[in-house]
């Protein structure tokens, strides 16, 4: 397996990447990626793809790091999620790895992200890759795209 950090306006944003982050997030058309990148690129937003042995994209990555009060320096993930065809083989472990690495050379104190209630196989994957739960996001809906995740 590969991993490559993809910087933006490189095709293979939308040509590999894209459509496996899609079963993550459905609402996102190659119009909206680009916007959303092209302006979280400025903020620390980074994605990654992973590719196995033949060349194909079977998992995304999109992270950033940030710096706050609570964590001091974390990498924080936005996005994590292996298409499902390719599931339990060992991409998200791979990509888990690879964010790791990144989060060590930056002086990351810790690598957190957050996973939908729904999500329960996530869940167990999390679990297994030892990450603890240790809080409870709350959301408060304002309107706009977001809404249709």
């Amino acid at each position: 397996m590969k991993i490559i950090d993809l910087e933006p306006g490189d095709p293979r944003l939308e040509s590999d990447l894209l459509p496996v982050l899609s079963e993550l997030r459905p609402h996102l058309t190659p119009e909206l990626f680009r916007e959303v990148y092209e302006a979280g690129h400025a903020e620390g937003l980074r994605f990654s793809a992973a590719y196995d042995d033949a060349g194909r994209c079977v998992g995304a990555a999109g992270w950033r790091i940030i710096n706050n009060t609570s964590s001091l320096r974390k990498l924080y993930v936005d996005d994590l999620v292996t298409a499902a065809a390719d599931r339990s083989t060992g991409v998200g472990h791979e990509l888990i790895a690879h964010l790791e690495g990144h989060a060590r050379a930056a002086g990351c104190h810790e690598l957190n992200l957050d996973s939908g209630t729904h999500r329960t196989g996530a869940h167990r994957f999390y679990l297994r890759e030892r990450f603890d739960i240790v809080a409870f996001h709350f959301s408060r809906l304002l309107g706009g795209p977001a809404d249709a995740s």
